[in-house]
């Protein structure tokens, strides 16, 4: 009997197991994943149709709106602000890419969401013109960003990448260093290092604030040893950096994880997309959460085929009665993938209000555990709802992961996340004496004055993120 019980148990787990493995796949997609996934799907089993009929309109996104849906992730706005009001009705509908109407009856083209893809120099040089940098300061860094190879690296000597001619005044070392710094503070680690050691070490520093265990000896090697990690000699490496066995594999699997030729990835980048998943907007002083179904074509059981099929004898329902159980599980599952999503983003909108009515600095810290608990379902369900998904707004697109933001102490025993320090920040760099602009340990003092106490180290790596260059490029004469 317990033997017969035990069968029926592991029949049961191995019967649900596909559809309990689609669910999981669906839901940790990005938009455009599970766009495909289901074209392909309605494709392939002739158990699906798409219900073109499942929604009639969807809220408009405004100019503003439309402008930020085009950025690369990389772009995404540092603050948002209130979204216009609007009357909503339940969800999107149409097709992607092709251009739809609004319900005002303006046309909205879903192609806003396509980025195209550019090389190494564009992309810096795209980044570069977020910074307000002065013609001189920006012509330096230019020079920089036109003398990286292909790998990503600098292989010129500072000195020689321009002519003195092109100056009125020549520029010093220290200016070369500043618009160096400043470079290699773009797009992603490692850029514009003079060599792989640099190279390194400017990923293993883009780190430096993370809990991760192994990176401060990661960094020790990267500087120290780097000759003897090369000869693959783990031995030598072990006795040489004075630390156990599972200490150096630690270290070592974070140093494979780096990448030694960065600017590589540009040569054959992808188009970028940005689909956002949720609209958020306000309706009646409320703030809603409304899912984007018009990015994605809605599955539905076709009635027909499934009526003709209950209809055939018995021998002929083999493989056709998998399909029809596949249709099935693929329709339950693209709603549990909006209602999941949409339950998340909803939770995300709560707990951060403050943020929604006052913008960035109102940023709260939160935790993937306190949206689980306020949902009562797994964090690693919230992972997967949250992973690679964005939210519309009038203002742009903000990336689920952007409100999830790590806790920083102040002296008064509470706490802010990093994203209002963030704002904090980029408020007191817009409000400096151009003349005498503060520098990061001056930043780190005034935060501190504020009763936020936050390394110089953090502060530049933020600074960096909200794109405002080192003090000695901000200075105006």
């Amino acid at each position: 009997m317990i033997h017969a019980a035990h069968e029926l148990r592991l029949h049961q787990q191995t019967a649900l197991t596909p559809r309990l493995q689609q669910s999981v796949k669906l839901l940790q997609m990005s938009a455009l994943e599970f766009n495909q996934e289901v074209r392909q799907a309605l494709v392939e089993n002739p158990f699906l149709e798409e219900d073109e009929e499942a929604a009639a309109a969807f809220p408009a996104m405004d100019g503003e709106m439309a402008r930020g849906a085009a950025e690369p992730a990389e772009q995404l706005p540092a603050q948002a602000t209130a979204p216009s009001e609007g009357a909503p009705p339940s969800e999107y509908s149409g097709d992607y890419p092709s251009s739809r109407a609004t319900h005002d009856g303006a046309p909205m083209d879903m192609g806003q969401w396509v980025g195209a893809s550019v090389s190494l120099q564009e992309r810096l040089d795209q980044e570069l013109r977020t910074y307000r940098l002065s013609p001189r300061d920006r012509l330096l860094a230019q020079y920089i960003v036109q003398a990286l190879d292909e790998d990503g690296y600098l292989r010129l000597p500072l000195a020689e990448l321009a002519d003195a001619s092109v100056f009125s005044v020549a520029p010093d070392e220290s200016e070369w260093r500043a618009a160096l710094k400043l470079v290699q503070q773009l797009d992603v680690p490692g850029l514009a290092a003079r060599d792989l050691r640099e190279c390194l070490t400017l990923q293993l520093q883009a780190m430096a604030g993370s809990a991760r265990p192994g990176v401060a000896l990661a960094q020790r090697i990267v500087d120290e040893h780097l000759d003897i990690l090369a000869r693959h000699d783990y031995e030598a490496l072990q006795r040489a950096a004075g630390c156990q066995a599972s200490e150096l594999r630690q270290a070592c699997d974070i140093i494979r994880s780096l990448d030694p030729r960065p600017g590589r990835r540009y040569d054959q980048a992808p188009p970028a997309y940005i689909v956002p998943d949720v609209i958020v907007r306000k309706d009646q002083g409320q703030w809603r959460v409304y899912c984007n179904r018009g990015a994605v074509p809605q599955p539905r059981l076709h009635k027909v085929y499934a009526d003709l099929f209950r209809t055939a004898r018995h021998r002929d329902r083999g493989p056709m009665a998998q399909e029809l159980q596949e249709a099935r599980w693929l329709v339950r599952n693209v709603e549990q993938r909006y209602s999941t999503i949409q339950r998340v983003a909803e939770a995300i909108v709560r707990l951060q209000h403050m943020f929604f009515e006052y913008g960035p600095v109102a940023l709260r810290p939160l935790m993937l555990r306190e949206v689980s608990a306020e949902l009562d379902i797994h964090e690693s369900t919230v992972s997967r709802a949250t992973a690679n998904k964005y939210m519309a707004t009038p203002m742009g697109i903000l990336e689920f992961k952007y409100f999830f933001s790590r806790e920083l102490a102040t002296d008064t025993g509470g706490s802010c996340s990093a994203g209002a320090v963030r704002a904090l920040i980029a408020e007191l760099i817009d409000n400096e004496d151009p003349r005498m602009p503060l520098s990061d340990v001056a930043l780190a003092n005034k935060l501190a004055a504020d009763g936020i106490v936050v390394a110089r180290r953090t502060v530049s790596k933020y600074r960096a993120q909200i794109k405002r260059p080192p003090a000695e490029m901000r200075r105006q004469y």
